[in-house]
Parts: C-alpha cells; sequence; structure tokens
C-alpha cells in the first residue's frame, strides 16, 4: 500500500486546482501538445486542450479521476513506462518529496520529455507558515517528506529557472499552506486529511495542537498575533515552480 491509499481518499475534493497556480503552470509547459503528469494523483492542474498522459503509484488516487480524465497508468516517477522524448512536457506538482530518489526521478523527466515544469515547496521556508511556527513545528525535517530545494532541482532538470509561486488568501488547492489567512480550516479535520505533511504526525498530538487553535481563535490571540495575515491578497510561503526549456 502506498502512502497516499490511505491519506490520499478525499483528494478530489480537498486538493482542487487554484485556478492562479494553475495558470502559471500552463502557461510554463508553453506550447507542449503531449503532456505525462507524474504523481498525477486525481488530476490536479493537468491542462486542457492536449494529449495527456498520467502516472501515480496508488489505485486509490488514480481512482478519484473524473470520467473523461485524460489517461492514467499505475508506475513510479523513477521507472517511467514511456519511451525516450514520448513528450513534450513533463510536470509534477507537488510530488517530489515522496520520490524515495527525486534525482532518478527528475533523470526520468528528462529522459521522457523534452521540457520539465516542476511545482515545489523550498524547504529552507519550512516555518514561513505560522501553523508551523507557532503550532506544529514537528512539521519541520520529517524524514518521510524532503523537499529537496529548488536550486537542486533547477540544477537537476538543466537550464532551469526558479519562479516564486505566492498562495492567494482564498487558495483552492488544499495544501499545507494554503490556509494561511483562514486559520479556522486548519480545524477541519477532513481539511488536514489532505495535507501530507499533518497526516504523517501523530494524529493525537495533531488534535490536541489544533484545540489549541480552536482555543486561541475564541479568545482572540490568534487575531493578536497572527491577525494582520488576514490582509494581504498572496504571500511568499516557499511554494516555487521550476522549469526548464526544451
Amino acid at each position: 500500500m502506498t502512502l497516499y491509499d490511505s491519506i490520499g481518499r478525499r483528494y478530489a475534493t480537498t486538493r482542487v486546482s487554484d485556478p492562479r497556480i494553475e495558470a502559471r503552470i500552463h502557461a510554463a509547459l508553453g506550447s507542449a501538445a503531449r503532456v505525462v503528469n507524474v504523481g498525477a494523483g486525481a488530476g490536479s492542474y493537468e491542462p486542457p486542450g492536449r494529449v495527456i498522459a498520467a502516472v501515480d503509484p496508488s489505485l486509490v488516487m488514480l481512482g478519484q479521476r473524473a470520467a473523461g480524465a485524460a489517461p492514467a497508468v499505475c508506475g513510479v516517477a523513477g521507472r517511467l513506462p514511456f519511451a525516450d522524448g514520448s513528450f513534450d512536457a513533463a510536470m509534477a506538482t507537488l510530488t517530489l518529496h515522496h520520490w524515495p530518489d527525486w534525482q532518478a526521478g527528475v533523470a526520468e523527466l528528462r529522459r521522457v520529455a523534452a521540457r520539465s515544469v516542476v511545482f515545489t515547496f523550498e524547504p529552507a521556508l519550512e516555518d514561513a507558515l505560522w501553523l508551523v511556527k507557532e503550532y506544529l513545528p514537528e512539521i519541520k525535517g520529517q524524514h518521510d517528506f524532503r523537499f529537496p530545494p529548488a536550486d537542486e532541482i533547477a540544477e537537476a532538470l538543466g537550464d532551469a529557472t526558479v519562479e516564486v509561486v505566492r498562495v492567494p488568501a482564498d487558495c483552492t488547492d488544499g495544501f499545507t499552506g494554503a490556509f494561511w489567512a483562514r486559520p479556522e480550516a486548519y480545524l477541519d479535520r477532513g481539511n488536514r486529511a489532505g495535507m501530507s505533511a499533518l497526516a504523517k504526525l501523530d494524529q493525537d498530538m495533531v488534535a490536541n495542537r489544533m484545540a489549541r487553535l480552536a482555543d486561541d481563535l475564541a479568545s482572540g490571540a490568534w487575531d493578536e498575533r497572527w491577525g494582520h495575515l488576514r490582509e494581504p491578497a498572496e504571500v511568499d510561503l516557499g511554494y516555487r515552480l521550476v522549469s526548464s526549456a526544451p
């Protein structure tokens, strides 16, 4: 059983593509007509109007793909079941940290496609999110969730650029940093279940910390410390878009 067979059961509802992030990813894909989505899961961020193939090791995740979604195959990033140069572009969104050998996975992206687009997270900025800084510092440095630094991904891809992807205050994709301006959303167990960094922690501990957050919200203590974050339209929490040219 893969990790996402257990924690990914609601990804089709909790991890919906955010249109602003989606626009950045699709722009980075350029004119690529044939695209492979590696670590595709339920299909978020797959561009319409192109020939798409999807790869993911979790049948539970692949089973959530919408009717009419691109064809998908069960497989892993380090051994993609495609011939050299099968695609114009390869995309990977918030998935490299789950690959047992991310360098091998990136080498496979380069082997099967002329262009690569990777949506990832800069680990040096893990505690930029108040949730990590104040309530769940255990998120930092989890061995099961190692994001390689963006500049190392860029070097591995070759001739790649790194762009900051700011997270909108009303982000619709429920990844860990999505609710930075909406702290109440972290109290929802369903939302938390879609965040791998939280789902792998001891859940009794998480529940206790979220009870403290609930108390802080009720008393106004959270707003005293972090209420200024309810105002910006977007912030940089460390999410990055790494893309290479064909």
